[in-house]
């Protein structure tokens, strides 16, 4: 059926364009390749199932954790289209039980990267809209440099253990609006990109706007980096409840990577049973070179284009409930401190029975548990009407500058500062 649905597809292109309905009922398929004006729509109890033969997956060019190179196409792919959608409430299922399995089980086999869900190459005016998208054999959606992406009431359920299926990753873009979506997977829920040391054209991520979203099970509710170094500014997460997620708002990155990432606000957020609610972390060690000298190295190195800058970060009106390891993480590098970090109106409770863990990815870091913030290597964080209940110790400073704690509670009493944080 790939060929009838294809063929279809492309007569649309050639006549201007148009919409390629699927009534309710299950059309078994392969890649497929979107084209300008055209819009897949779904009806109720339409499924597009996907095959998990490699052979029905041609190779392309396009970018893989940051990186240009051979890859599987996606399930649905299209490369340097506009005005193209997917929209109606069937269901995208990329039948991913294979793929992850040959990807724990051997590897080698893998002649190219698995192929995504949906990804689309240097688009623009792109909509997904109130589609559900199950199994994805690996990242889930990811549009890669493209402009003006709309994704709305979509829903994405992928097994808390499938690996790698990330929910929304855009990838130096621009203009993108994530609204009203239910994301379920076994990775980030969205994590938003840049590219990495390696991607030889560096783009930014800008101007990018979540709401209305509830993240489940996956590693982080809303990720910033660790490929970022096309840098990433510009966002707003408003009005999310992250569930069951390992951690809540994370930044990351590492020596070598370069980048910037800043003015990110984020409000209005409710967090539940998560091992930490806030990390910002320049040592993280995951993906190539990563247990290199330079990354966990605490000693200063000089400043280059390839140190990584956090700053510009505010929080505000959120609540984070069971929480295990430590209430927040922010660790900046030595020669570069993330700079500029504010939390207002935050209230934080530890679980009574927390299960230790690590609040970041990084060389050293011992398991934690009912601690409240950890910062090493920082310069101006206000805290202003912060709440802390049943941590142990509400904060441990290292190595930086300008921490300032006002009208902030401990178990409902004024909360004493020690040491000096100035």
């Amino acid at each position: 059926m790939t060929a009838t649905i294809q063929a279809q597809i492309d007569q649309l292109h050639q006549a201007g364009g148009g919409r390629l309905i699927f009534a309710s009922g299950i059309y078994p398929t392969g890649s497929l390749v979107l084209k300008s004006h055209v819009e897949l729509h779904l009806q109720p109890g339409a499924i597009l199932r996907f095959s998990d033969d490699p052979k029905e997956y041609p190779v392309v060019v396009s970018r893989w954790e940051g990186v240009k190179r051979e890859v599987h196409a996606s399930c649905i792919y299209a490369e340097d289209a506009e005005n193209i959608a997917i929209t109606g409430f069937g269901t995208l299922d990329g039948q991913g039980q294979k793929w992850w399995q040959v990807f724990r089980e051997h590897p080698e086999q893998l002649a190219y990267p698995r192929p995504k869900l949906i990804s689309f190459d240097s688009c623009q005016q792109i909509t997904l809209r109130d589609i559900r998208l199950i199994n994805s054999p690996s990242w889930t959606v990811n549009p890669i440099l493209c402009q003006d992406v709309t994704v709305d009431n979509v829903k994405i359920n992928n097994p808390a253990d499938s690996p790698n299926t990330d929910g929304i990753d855009p990838e130096s873009c621009k203009n993108v609006r994530i609204s009203n979506c239910l994301i379920d997977v076994g990775d980030d829920c969205i994590a938003i990109k840049s590219g990495t040391e390696e991607t030889k054209d560096r783009v930014s991520c800008e101007n990018i706007t979540i709401t209305n979203c509830q993240m489940l099970h996956g590693h982080g509710g809303v990720v910033l980096g660790s490929e970022m170094s096309g840098d990433i500014r510009h966002v707003t997460i408003t009005n999310c409840i992250f569930q069951d997620t390992d951690r809540g708002i994370r930044l990351k990155s590492r020596r070598g990577r370069g980048g910037i990432i800043e003015d990110i606000r984020v409000n209005n957020l409710i967090m539940d049973n998560v091992i930490c609610p806030f990390t910002l972390n320049l040592y993280y060690f995951c993906g190539p070179k990563g247990k290199e000298k330079y990354v966990w190295d605490k000693n200063p190195y000089p400043i280059t284009e390839e140190t990584p800058q956090f700053r510009r970060i505010h929080f505000a009106n959120i609540s984070a409930r069971n929480v295990h390891a430590a209430a927040g993480f922010i660790y900046g590098l030595s020669e570069q401190f993330i700079s500029d970090v504010s939390f207002q109106d935050v209230s934080i409770s530890m679980a009574k029975n927390p299960l230790p863990g690590k609040p970041a990815m990084m060389t050293g870091m011992n398991e934690m548990s009912k601690q409240g913030f950890y910062i090493g290597c920082a310069k101006n964080i206000q805290f202003d009407r912060l709440e802390l209940v049943d941590v142990e110790n509400p904060f441990h400073v290292e190595n930086s500058q300008g921490i300032t704690v006002d009208r902030s509670l401990e178990n409902g009493r004024p909360l004493v500062v020690q040491g000096d944080f100035t």
